[in-house]
């Protein structure tokens, strides 16, 4: 070793660690079609702002605490097409609505008689819908939905994990990933380093023809 080198052990290991922790068990993810299931599940056992929460969040793939704090104002609902939300959290963003969440949110807010200043998702006694009461429903779909195997993985754990497995079937439907982190509110780096999956180089058809000719060489007359 050069001893003119200073090393610093612990902190490699710091960072070594922390990301492993950043990156995500494949297992804990949740499939399109178990997402479907879930909502289902959900809109036929449970009342009130529940199903909507689920629904957006599934197709916004905020995190719950963003989800909770959007209100009527914040969403752009237009018939049959697509619109937008703005998270006032951070810098703030804007995300896409499908026209299916849209279908979705736009008879819930007449539903509920929502005005444009009140939560999108309030909870029965008119605030910020509770996390307990989210996450409750939440566990108790998972033990109707999933397998014993599936809940003993780990798949889908926390509420959280909407917007994981969210991520993550935008990046395998070949969304950008430096559109999905402006989506999600975060770098296109931390998008790599959770889900390092979906960045394997083995996964990647490369056209080496094509590799080929756009790396020839100049040609260079002998001397």
């Amino acid at each position: 070793m050069d001893q003119g080198t200073p090393t610093c052990p612990d902190v490699l290991c710091e960072e070594s660690s922390s990301l492993s922790q950043l990156a995500i068990d494949e297992l804990s993810l949740l499939s399109v079609d178990r997402v479907r299931a879930l909502l289902e599940w959900a809109r036929e056992e449970s009342s009130g702002a529940i199903f909507p929460f689920f629904a957006f969040m599934a197709s916004t793939a905020l995190s719950p605490g963003e989800a909770v704090s959007v209100r009527v104002h914040d969403v752009t609902l237009p018939d049959g097409e697509f619109g937008e939300v703005l998270v006032r959290s951070g810098e703030g963003r804007r995300v896409p609505l499908t026209p299916e969440i849209v279908g979705v949110l736009r008879p819930w807010i007449d539903r509920a008689d929502l005005k444009a200043g009140d939560l999108l998702f309030p909870g029965e006694q008119g605030g910020p819908l509770p996390s307990c009461e989210y996450r409750r429903v939440w566990r108790q779909a998972r033990q109707a939905v999933l397998s014993p195997h599936e809940v003993q993985a780990g798949a889908g754990e926390q509420v959280s994990s909407l917007r994981d497995s969210s991520l993550d079937a935008w990046l395998k439907a070949g969304v950008p990933a430096w559109g999905i982190a402006e989506w999600a509110g975060v770098s296109a780096s931390w998008i790599a380093l959770r889900y390092p999956h979906r960045f394997r180089l083995e996964d990647v058809e490369i056209d080496w023809d094509h590799l080929e000719e756009i790396l020839r060489l100049p040609d260079i007359p002998e001397r």
